[in-house]
C-alpha cells in the first residue's frame, strides 16, 4: 500500500523527479536569486537589496523555478529562505508594474502566478524561511508557506494588497486564514495591516522571533538538524501534513487569482493606488 501512495503522489507532484534526470543542478542562471549550497542546505537569498528585494518580473519567473530545482538537487535536503541586506522583501515592484501597466505589458499572468504559488507548496523538502526584515504582500505569504518561520522582532509582516486597491488574490485568502485564524486574518486582510514578528510568534504564526542579528543563525541551526535527520521520513511527514493545504489551494487559487488579475488589477482605485505610490501621497479611492 505504501509502495501504490507514493507512486500516486509522485506522479501528480508538480516537481517530482523524473527518471533519468541529473542529481546536481545549475544555479548560475539565477540573477535575482543567490544560492548556497553546503551541508545538504541550500540557501537562498533574494538578492535585490537596492531596491528592499522586492519581486520584479524576473524575480517572480525565477522563484517560480527554484523549486523544481531544489527538489531535482540530490544534493539539497532542506531550504533556507532569507533577504539581502535589512529587509526580507519589500514586496511587489510597484514601479515596474507601473512602468509595464503604461506600457501595455502585463507583469505577471494567471498560469505564472499560478505556478509560482503552486510550485511553493509543492516543494516536499523542508524549507526554513529566515525573515530578517520586513516581509510584505507576496513575500510574506511565501514565507508562510514555509516549515520553520524565524523573523526578527521588529519585522514586519502582512499581506497590504487592499492597500494597493487589490484583492488579496496570490494566495493570502488561503495562507493567512490557516495560520492566523479567520477573525484575525480577516481583520489583517481587509486593512492590509502589519504584525510584527514578535506579535506573529505570540499568535502562533511563526515559531520564533529573535534579535535580527540570531535570526539567520537561527535558521541554520534548525536546517542543519533537519538536514542531518532522516530525509525520507521529514519529507513525507511534511507531504502529509500539506495535504490540506494542498486541498486549500486547488480550492480557493484559481478564484481569488482571477478576481485579482481580471477585476481588481485593472479598477480605477488600483490605478489610482499605484500612481499614489509612485507621487509619493494618500490615494483617494472611489470603489471603482
Amino acid at each position: 500500500m505504501a509502495g501504490n501512495f507514493q507512486c500516486h503522489w509522485e506522479a501528480t507532484s508538480l516537481l517530482s523527479k523524473k527518471e533519468g534526470e541529473n542529481a546536481m543542478v545549475d544555479y548560475k542562471r539565477y540573477e535575482t536569486l543567490k544560492i548556497d549550497k553546503g551541508g545538504g542546505i541550500a540557501t537562498v537569498t533574494l538578492n535585490r537589496p537596492q531596491v528592499l528585494n522586492a519581486f520584479n518580473r524576473q524575480m517572480h519567473g525565477e522563484l517560480e523555478e527554484i523549486w523544481g530545482d531544489l527538489m531535482k538537487d540530490d544534493e539539497v535536503n532542506v531550504a533556507v529562505l532569507t533577504g539581502a541586506g535589512r529587509c526580507f522583501s519589500a514586496g511587489g515592484d510597484i514601479k515596474e508594474m507601473f512602468a509595464m501597466a503604461q506600457a501595455g505589458k502585463e507583469f505577471a499572468s494567471l498560469p505564472s502566478a499560478r505556478r509560482l504559488i503552486m510550485n511553493v507548496m509543492s516543494m516536499e523538502k523542508p524549507v526554513v524561511a529566515a525573515i530578517n526584515g520586513d516581509a510584505i504582500g507576496l513575500a510574506a505569504n511565501i514565507a508562510l508557506f514555509s516549515d520553520i518561520l524565524i523573523a526578527a522582532e521588529d519585522a514586519r509582516m502582512g499581506d497590504t494588497h487592499v492597500k494597493i486597491g487589490n484583492v488579496a488574490g496570490d494566495s493570502g485568502s488561503i495562507v493567512w486564514p490557516l495560520m492566523a485564524g479567520m477573525a484575525k486574518a480577516k481583520e489583517l486582510l481587509l486593512l492590509g495591516d502589519f504584525i510584527t514578528g514578535k506579535e506573529a510568534a505570540r499568535m502562533g504564526i511563526i515559531n520564533y522571533a529573535v534579535p535580527k542579528e540570531k535570526v539567520l543563525p537561527m535558521a541554520m541551526e534548525y536546517a542543519q538538524r533537519l538536514a542531518a535527520g532522516p530525509t525520507m521520513a521529514i519529507r513525507w511527514t511534511k507531504v502529509c501534513i500539506n495535504k490540506p493545504l494542498r486541498d486549500l489551494v486547488n480550492l480557493i487559487l484559481d478564484a481569488s487569482l482571477g478576481i485579482e488579475l481580471s477585476v481588481t488589477n485593472i479598477s480605477e482605485d488600483r490605478k489610482e493606488a499605484v500612481k499614489a505610490f509612485i507621487e509619493k501621497r494618500a490615494p483617494q479611492f472611489k470603489g471603482k
